[in-house]
């Protein structure tokens, strides 16, 4: 009874990791992949500190292609930077480091995946599926655009207090 009940203990700490916070090789795959190719446009700058886009997103169900939209939103604030509009300038991205992802891609993968932390620093403003000029239909599935609330000031101090960049300066 008593060597079941260890293989049985055994068993669950080795699962244990692997089930909660492993990603299989072709989530990471496939999230990577994602990251390499989407569109993003500044609809609206708040002075709140969130911004307003539109972006895109591909999946193979048009609920997998909003979903990488949302990630996108929140990719594009961390990495690539929002471009600019005619009534503001271009937002540079919280890392600089172009090799930031390569760089805490566990805490990524955690952030975009297992964890799906990301989602707390967006808001969806597309009122249900979109359609029409938003919604099309591509080799292999959709593409979908959604518009997006960033909390960038929200996603920079998560970064801050995570310790993987440093706390802007007060510039006095």
């Amino acid at each position: 009874m008593k060597k079941s009940l260890l293989h049985i203990v055994i068993a669950l700490l080795v699962a244990l990791p692997v089930s909660l916070f492993g990603q299989s090789k072709r989530e990471i795959k496939s999230l990577m992949e994602s990251f390499e190719n989407y569109e993003v446009t500044t609809v609206k700058v708040a002075v709140d500190g969130t911004k307003f886009v539109k972006v895109w997103g591909y999946g193979k169900k048009v609920d997998d292609a909003i979903v990488q939209a949302k990630k996108n939103a929140v990719h594009a604030s961390l990495f690539r930077g929002l471009p600019g509009m005619e009534s503001a300038m271009a937002t540079p991205p919280i890392f600089k480091d172009p090799n930031a992802f390569d760089n805490n891609k566990d805490y990524f993968i955690d952030f975009f995946l297992t964890g799906g932390e990301y989602i707390k620093y967006i808001n969806v403003t597309t009122d249900g599926v979109p359609s029409g000029q938003d919604r099309r239909q591509v080799r292999g599935g959709y593409k979908v655009a959604l518009y997006v609330q960033v909390m960038f000031d929200n996603l920079r101090d998560k970064m801050e207090a995570d310790g993987l960049v440093n706390k802007l300066s007060t510039g006095f």
